[in-house]
């Protein structure tokens, strides 16, 4: 009787259960949720996850498979500039909410990256997690708003000059007068340098930045340091020196001794001295006297190593020509070999020129690149500083030898590191047809002369 008891239990319970799963009105369970995915992302006429140049607001849209649920927007965006700081952005959601919209609140910075990501907290309405997380980087171009009042070209020109002027005369060594090779450069001074700084003296005389006889006192004292202090090899003067003591400062292992090309740089500048300070005055005189016993004493034919037909950068009591570098172009040292040609005590041939600068016509170039002919010099034409140092002493103007036209090099050069920049063909950061112009410089995380095959 019991066992048959138990045996209907079970059964009635069976039959029970068989009818709840089978009970008409309940509803499947529901499927789990589709994969949710960022389709696009896109600002302008750009599209990807890397954009550059961008406007100081730019607004960026990003378009999904599926409709987001904007309950999950704000913890799973995040848009950060340097260092992590967190950018404030208004979110606008279109497409019936497949699509959003990212806008900063306030103008970015200009030429400077930014990053918005996009976490798995992300959701689609229908409750799937977003696929993976995506992170977008963006950097700005240049921000042309005005900051400063306008001025015209000939005050800007002045600006330039002062600031230029302002930085040979600020932070000239306060003992020798000579220019620091930075402003963190403490003792050490330039010899090249110098000469450009003493030319800024004299801009600085001719644009009322200065007086004639500040200008003079200032040219006196670099003059009698170089007379008095400074070492001299063969009438060369070292790169660096201590503008304290004139004792050497050796710009690399074994360049401790004369640089003929740093030294013609100095030449230079002490020449233009020389003419501008044409007074009958004692102090005048005076300086004009010993600024030709620097310059005259140069021994530019010493530093063809033994009468070879080229001249040397280095040479050094100790080391020798251990250096071992000929002076060759086309690049900024065309002034040495003018000034050695110029020599009336240690003055060289037109050969030395020829074979020596020029290489027998080896430092012509005549390709074209963006459309302009480059007489001389490597592809592309190197760094402008190339084009500025002999330049500064030099007229190009109606120049003419056998290889070049040196006011045709001058434009094509600048013509051509113009339009590089312009077309900025490795999507560098900022350049464009109002921001250009490669040459040697500082940058982050050291110096380089950069140039279109050279652009970091």
């Amino acid at each position: 009787m019991k066992k048959t008891l138990l045996f209907t239990i079970i059964c009635i319970g069976f039959l029970a259960n068989c009818k709840k799963e089978r009970a008409p009105n309940t509803p499947p369970p529901a499927p789990p949720p589709a994969s949710f995915v960022l389709q696009r992302v896109s600002t302008g006429n750009q599209s990807g996850t890397n954009f550059s140049n961008l406007p100081m607001t730019p607004r960026l849209q990003f378009w999904f498979n599926a409709p987001v649920d904007k309950t999950t927007a704000a913890a799973a965006i995040a848009f950060s500039g340097d260092a992590g700081a967190a950018v404030n952005f208004a979110l606008a959601f279109l497409q019936g909410d497949s699509s959003f919209t990212i806008q900063p609140s306030q103008p970015l910075f200009g030429l400077t990256a930014y990053e918005i990501s996009i976490s798995r907290l992300l959701k689609s309405a229908a409750g799937a997690l977003l696929t993976s997380a995506a992170t977008v980087t963006l950097k700005t171009g240049i921000d042309s708003t005005d900051k400063f009042p306008r001025i015209t070209d000939d005050a800007l020109l002045t600006l330039v000059q002062r600031q230029t002027f302002t930085y040979f005369w600020d932070f000239a060594h306060p003992n020798s007068g000579m220019a620091r090779e930075r402003n963190t450069s403490g003792d050490l001074v330039t010899t090249g340098g110098t000469g450009f700084g003493i030319m800024g003296i004299v801009t600085g005389i001719h644009r009322g930045f200065i007086s004639r006889q500040q200008g003079l006192d200032r040219t006196a004292r670099i003059v009698n340091f170089l007379t008095t202090q400074a070492p001299r090899f063969k009438g060369a003067f070292p790169h660096w020196i201590n503008g304290n003591t004139g004792a050497v400062i050796p710009f690399s292992a074994n360049d401790n001794g004369a640089d003929l090309v740093e030294t013609s740089l100095l030449a230079m500048g002490l020449i233009t001295a020389r003419q501008y300070f044409d007074g009958a005055d004692a102090a005048e005189v005076a300086l004009r006297n010993s600024i030709n016993a620097i310059v005259n004493g140069i021994e530019w034919n010493w530093f063809r190593k033994g009468n070879e037909q080229v001249l040397y950068w280095h040479w050094s009591p100790d080391k020798g020509w251990a250096m071992n570098l000929k002076i060759g172009g086309w690049n900024e040292c065309l002034i040495t070999y003018v000034l050695a040609a110029a020599s009336s005590n240690f003055g060289i041939s037109d050969t030395v020129y020829h074979k020596g600068y020029a290489r027998d016509g080896a430092m012509g170039n005549g390709k074209t690149f963006y459309n302009t002919r480059l007489p001389l010099g490597p592809d592309f034409g190197g760094p402008l500083f190339l084009s500025h140092y002999s330049f500064m002493g030099i007229n190009p103007n109606g120049l003419n030898d056998q290889y070049a036209n040196y006011w045709t090099q001058q434009v094509a050069h600048s013509t051509i590191n113009f339009e590089y920049c312009k077309a900025n063909p490795r999507a560098q950061q900022g350049y464009s047809a109002a921001c250009w112009g490669l040459t040697a410089s500082d940058i982050p995380g050291g110096y380089t002369a950069s140039s279109p095959a050279n652009d970091v």
